[in-house]
């Protein structure tokens, strides 16, 4: 549903060199996928959605392959407007008009879309029964809470039942019971039917979160405009099987100064009121051995270590320092 090959972007700096914002970026989507865009503030999630869903022109590579960006078969670089018809695109800031109604708002877009009174009209309701604002259609936009923005953003997005959805950070800022309704929005869209064949809706969502990034069918990690990593959250977990040690103890500075100092371990990170150690290959029971031994020898108490299977947190803190 979505393929986009060789995404290249840079931005002109009136005083200093160009920004590469996407460096040479592949991906691919199926229908019924939910595909996650993950990294840090910077990496290029949000300007990779631009390019897919032709508000950005990609950047000619000198000496490179050329570009292409396919979206429910239409070329978006020759079709654009054929191509946009089947994108629902869902912004990280509110975008819509906060002194329009619910209902309004709607039913502006889906006229902007093309949909005539006949169409809309039971569109509206059912998508606003979907999403969990049927109650609020008179209520301004404005007055609506900030997770009741997202979900009438998204509403806006599916009145002209798309088949492809980009979702740019939808759930940053909404509180976590929000987050839990939104997810489970996105999830039973995935599953969604859209045409008499039985095809399925193609997601895309960016997100900082790694418990949503869980929840997604594949992974692809982003820093620096370039895409390092694609995977399954099992695939990309089992990168660093055997390489974590949770370790947790009183006091946990002491705890962390050494373990720190352990050449088998990489790196150490805080997890609330323990540690998550990722040492290498191999060295794990080695290093637990140690930990038992050292810590204690002044009177700490040492309450946990052991090896634990990685979590997503513990990947993409590997991935962060990889060639940094």
């Amino acid at each position: 549903m979505i393929n986009a090959t060789h995404l290249h972007k840079t931005f002109a700096a009136a005083r200093s060199a160009a920004v590469t914002a996407v460096e040479d970026v592949s991906l691919a989507v199926a229908a019924g996928e939910i595909y996650g865009l993950v990294g840090p503030d910077g990496a290029g999630k949000t300007t990779t959605l631009r390019l897919l869903c032709g508000a950005l022109l990609p950047t000619p590579r000198p000496g490179g392959a050329p570009a292409t960006i396919q979206i429910a078969g239409y070329d978006m670089l020759r079709q654009t407007e054929q191509g946009r018809s089947q994108i629902g695109y869902l912004a990280q800031r509110f975008s819509l008009y906060e002194d329009l109604t619910v209902l309004e708002n709607i039913r502006f877009f889906a006229e902007v879309r093309g949909l005539s009174a006949a169409q809309w009209q039971p569109r509206c309701m059912e998508i606003l029964t979907f999403v969990g604002l049927a109650d609020y259609i008179h209520r301004r936009a404005g007055q609506l809470s900030g997770g009741m923005k997202q979900k009438l953003g998204l509403a806006a997005a599916l009145v002209h039942r798309p088949r492809v959805l980009l979702l740019d950070e939808p759930t940053t800022g909404v509180d976590p019971v929000t987050r839990q309704d939104f997810w489970q929005l996105i999830i039973r869209l995935a599953s969604v039917t859209v045409d008499a064949e039985g095809e399925q809706i193609a997601v895309i969502v960016s997100t900082p979160y790694m418990d949503e990034a869980a929840r997604c069918h594949r992974l692809g990690f982003m820093r620096d405009g370039n895409l390092l990593v694609e995977g399954t959250p099992a695939e990309l977990r089992a990168r660093l099987k055997n390489r974590i040690v949770e370790a947790r103890g009183s006091p946990l500075t002491s705890l962390r100064s050494l373990v720190r100092a352990d050449a088998a371990v990489e790196d150490v990170q805080m997890f609330g009121d323990r540690l998550h150690l990722r040492v290498q290959a191999g060295t794990a029971a080695a290093v637990i051995e140690r930990l038992q031994a050292q810590f204690g020898a002044q009177g700490e108490q040492l309450s946990l270590a052991r090896e634990i299977e990685p979590q997503l947190e513990d990947v993409f803190m590997a991935l962060l320092e990889r060639d940094s």
